[in-house]
Order: structure tokens, then sequence, then C-alpha cells
């Protein structure tokens, strides 16, 4: 596949990039976790930035927006999930997030210097979250394939970050073109597995080699139970992890089983960064090669016999040992047979200005 024309650095803040130099962008996705209650939102979008989340996320729509208050059984959920036997107006009703709401929610992000950003999941959401200068948009894995939704957000110019859930390579390929289309290369592809809680075999982690190809950033959303997804993503180069996050494992909402309590999060966070710092780069840590000198685990060239000024370095009076604080061992065949400058004692370490190489 050719070179990518998806950018490789997306400017989010006037202090925060999302890039492959930059450390990777920890989402807190609030979602249905506010139950209901816009005060105990504020509350959670606070944890998160005290705990060390880069933003908070959160889904723009209503029960109305999103589905009919049908009651026959194509709105009835039948599958294993959580859920089942709910009616999706009943389900939606439950975890929608207000319109109204959605001018103090984004003040206060502001007020407290949060980064807050949002999934719409109709026209009506975008034009609402435009209004809020949203600053990032999310497109749910579910929507991937409402390419007027994709168009609409595209247009706005501003970032996106598009879940891959249900979605095949075509899929994954239109929702692109339509970015392409106008203009909008700020995109970022997240693996996701779209099932709650999502099992371990599942979760098809080594699906981010597919992602890489269409996009040079991507990430994950993780809806399973442990940090053990989040954290081989990030070695496998994510560069955005999102994870659904509640301020207490007692409120019960549609999505508290699978969610992270502010020490889970904290927890993971700490992981990843962890992670980070052990992944270093590809280039050798020269100053860690030095420290490891000074410690003497590497070899170098000393005098392991007396040699008078004139006299001539041999196998017999040189000898390769630890510590690495002597002459380099490139210069070991070199020195041999070559004359000293001066007199120079066992234990000492070879220096190129004792040898005279004319």
């Amino acid at each position: 596949m050719s070179k990518s024309i998806f950018k490789n650095k997306i400017k989010i803040s006037k202090n925060l990039n999302i890039s492959n130099k930059d450390k990777c962008f920890i989402v807190a996705e609030i979602s249905a976790n506010h139950s209901g209650n816009l005060n105990l939102l504020k509350k959670t979008m606070l944890k998160a930035k005290e705990i060390g989340a880069d933003a908070v996320k959160i889904q723009t729509y209503q029960a109305d927006t999103i589905t009919l208050n049908a009651n026959n059984k194509h709105f009835l959920i039948n599958d294993k999930s959580i859920w089942r036997g709910k009616r999706l107006f009943d389900l939606y009703k439950k975890a929608e997030t207000p319109f109204h709401w959605h001018k103090e929610i984004f003040k206060f992000a502001k007020k407290n210097k949060i980064l807050c950003f949002s999934a719409p999941f109709d026209i009506s959401a975008v034009n609402l979250l435009k209004k809020n200068n949203c600053p990032i948009y999310k497109v749910a894995s579910p929507e991937i394939e409402d390419l007027l939704l994709i168009d609409k957000i595209a247009k706005t110019k501003k970032p996106i970050i598009i879940s891959t859930g249900i979605a095949g390579k075509k899929n994954i390929t239109r929702a692109l073109n339509i970015c392409k289309k106008n203009k909008n290369f700020n995109v970022i592809l997240l693996n996701c597995i779209s099932s709650y809680p999502a099992k371990y075999d599942e979760l098809n982690l080594n699906y981010i080699n597919v992602l890489k190809k269409f996009c040079p950033l991507f990430g994950y959303s993780d809806h399973s139970t442990s940090d053990l997804a989040s954290i081989i993503s990030v070695s496998k180069g994510a560069k955005v992890i999102e994870k659904h996050f509640i301020l207490n494992k007692k409120i019960k909402t549609p999505d508290s089983s699978f969610s992270y309590d502010p020490i889970e999060f904290k927890n993971l966070i700490k992981k990843i960064r962890d992670v980070e710092v052990m992944l270093g780069s590809e280039n050798i840590n020269k100053k860690l090669i030095l420290k490891k000198k000074l410690k003497t685990v590497t070899r170098s060239i000393f005098y392991s016999k007396n040699i008078n000024k004139g006299g001539r370095i041999t196998l017999d009076n040189i000898k390769s040992v630890r510590p690495g604080s002597g002459l380099s061992l490139y210069y070991f065949t070199k020195i041999i047979g070559k004359k000293v400058r001066k007199n120079c004692k066992f234990g000492q370490p070879v220096k190129l200005k004792d040898i005279i190489f004319n």
C-alpha cells in the first residue's frame, strides 16, 4: 500500500499533539456513567483530569435521535450482551447525554482546563457540537457505515477518531475516502471490538497491523476488563487508548460492568507511561552505554605487563578485560607490534596517545 496521505502528527491544543513521537493520548470515556446526573458528570470529568487522563469523552445523542420508541421484536436486544431483553429506546434513554447539557459541559471543561470531546450519532448532534467548539470528533464503531454523518464531521476540519469495531476493509476505505474528499487528513483509526465486555478471544489485537496500513496514527478502544489489551496495543504502536471510566463502581449504569474506577484507571495510565519508557526508541541509548562502561560491564584494553619506553605491544603485554575505561577493543589488532612513547605500567588503561603509529 502506498504512503498514507493522512497526517502522522495531529495538533490537539497548544501543548498537546498526537504523533508517534509524543506520549499516548489516553481518553476517559464517560458514556452512560453520568447516570443521568449532570453534577455527577462534572465530578467524573474532574476526577479523570486529576488521575492523569489526557481527555474525557462523552456521547452526543438522545434516545429519539438514535432509535424509535417501538415495542416490536426489531427494537428488543436479543443477543448475549449484558443488555439482553431491554428495549433499545429504554437503554438509550438511560444512557443518553441530554442535548441541553452540552453547553454547560463544554463551559465547565473550558473553565477547568479539561479537554472534552464527543461522539455524535446523527447530524443534529454534529451541529450541536459545532456550536460548542468541540475540539475532536469520534465516530463510534456502528456509525462507520453512516457516510453522511462522517461527511458532516469531516467538513468541520477537526481531528476525527474512528472506531472500527464492526468494520471490514471496505468500510474503512469508504469512511477514509469521505475524509479525503473533504480534505480532512486529521484521522486516527481505533481497533475496537463491539462486545461489552469484550472477552480475550474476541480482541484480535493483531488487527492493529491492518489499521496502520491505512493511517500512520492508530489506537485502541478497550472494552475488556483488564489492562492487558491496552498495554499490548501500546507496545504495538497505539497512540490513542480509550477506556470507559466511572467515578464509583457502586453507581450502576449500562456501562458500569466494564468501566474502570479512578484507582484502576490511574494504574492503567501508570502502566502505559511505564511501557512508553521501556519501549524507548530505535536509536541506541549512548548515555546508557556510557553509564554501563562506568559500571564496569564492558571490556577494554589494559596493560597486562610493564612495557618500557620504546618497547613493542604484543599479545603478552596487553589484555582485553573489564572495566570499560581503557582503549576500545576495536583497536586491539591495530596496536599489536606498535611501540609505546613512554613507560607503561601493569593495570593501566591503554591510551592512543601512548602509541607510536608511524
